[in-house]
């Protein structure tokens, strides 16, 4: 199935019913009173986080979605029933923001996180509430509220731990299918990959993480050029960016070095944070290096690269090395989720304080 990373789409939702007029009347009882009820609520506009969804494709061709409004008061006392609730469905990570300001108001970060998008209308009220000592016999009612409507642009972003990025035909696509339960296309022509691919790594029993194949990037991605300035953004939340180098390319004119320093310039220039963050190096292909050139190879990349971070040498057809690389990142993967929950939630109040005695000292 075709990803799709953005959508546009309509809520509303529903009105209040409007309060009722009614007055008793029963045998033998002169002057029964008031007893017309409320309105009832119109429905909520709720988003349900559902970690079994990964795109927002049902979101492309239905666009309006609209609540029931509450049912009118009636007589004898009789309130409006409210109207029905309904709960979008989305993947987790989509960010939910204003269509018209840009203004982001929610973030789905956490299976089964549910967030209100559209508040329903209160229902309006009947002569019953306008009863008094002074005003026995009221007339007044008010009409329903009307429901809160939106326009709402979704974007997701895909939650993966492991980012791959590369230039086409680095062999992405082809590690992870060989690591994990991922199945992407694979073919001898550039950009191959249209559309992220998810894929779980098992490491061992209850050990996993998730890796995500971003499509290929070529010069001039952050400007626009090639597929891949669209899903640079499916980076940003990964731990750990693996960098797949073809060291061995069809094309002998082709310097591996510099299109390796290509990418990293685009990934600097899109975002400097991405470019921050932890990346590996992963020399992959090495499957087609004769075997008494491949120290030599690498050294030569590396010392050209200038690279001090970490270096793995694999071959994604034949699975050499990827068992190594795997937990490796596995570690590192485990090493970052406990440093993000040793750190303690900090109060802003305490900063203000905190910098007010340093100030009085």
């Amino acid at each position: 199935m075709k990803f799709v990373d953005e959508a546009s789409i309509d809520v509303a939702a529903g009105d209040g019913g409007n309060g009722c007029v009614s007055f008793r009347h029963e045998k033998f009882k002169e002057f029964g009173g008031p007893n017309g009820g409320d309105g009832g609520r119109g429905g909520h506009v709720y988003a349900l986080a559902d970690p079994n969804l990964n795109t927002l494709v049902d979101f492309r061709y239905t666009r309006r979605f609209e609540a029931k409004r509450g049912e009118h008061g009636m007589g004898s006392d009789m309130f409006g029933a409210a109207g029905d609730d309904i709960t979008l469905k989305m993947p987790v990570g989509t960010i939910i923001s204003d269509a018209e300001t840009g203004e982001v108001l929610h973030e789905l970060l956490t299976p089964g996180e549910r967030v209100l998008l559209a508040k329903g209308g209160d229902g309006g009220f009947g002569n019953l509430r306008f009863k008094s000592a002074v005003n026995r016999a009221p007339r007044q009612k008010t009409p329903g509220w009307p429901g809160e409507r939106k326009s709402l642009k979704l974007e997701l972003k895909v939650l993966a731990d492991v980012g791959l990025l590369g230039m086409p035909n680095a062999g992405k696509s082809t590690l992870i299918a060989a690591v994990s339960n991922a199945r992407p296309k694979i073919a001898d022509y550039p950009f191959t990959t249209l559309h992220p691919n998810l894929g779980v790594v098992r490491v061992g029993p209850e050990q996993s993480f998730v890796i995500a194949d971003i499509p290929g990037l070529i010069e001039g991605a952050s400007e626009g050029a090639g597929l891949g300035h669209q899903f640079l953004r499916h980076l940003q939340r990964t731990r750990l960016l693996l960098h797949v180098v073809d060291l061995a390319p069809f094309d002998p004119e082709v310097d591996p070095v510099a299109q390796a320093k290509a990418i990293a310039a685009e990934l600097k220039k899109y975002d400097p944070k991405l470019y921050a963050k932890p990346r590996w190096l992963v020399l992959n292909k090495l499957d087609m290096v004769p075997a008494e050139e491949r120290a030599a190879r690498v050294k030569d990349f590396v010392k050209r690269m200038r690279w001090k971070g970490p270096v793995f040498e694999i071959s994604a057809l034949t699975r050499e090395g990827c068992e190594p690389l795997m937990q490796a990142i596995y570690q590192h993967v485990q090493a970052e989720q406990k440093a993000e929950n040793a750190q303690p939630e900090r109060d802003p109040r305490f900063e203000v304080d905190a910098a007010a005695h340093s100030d009085e000292s």
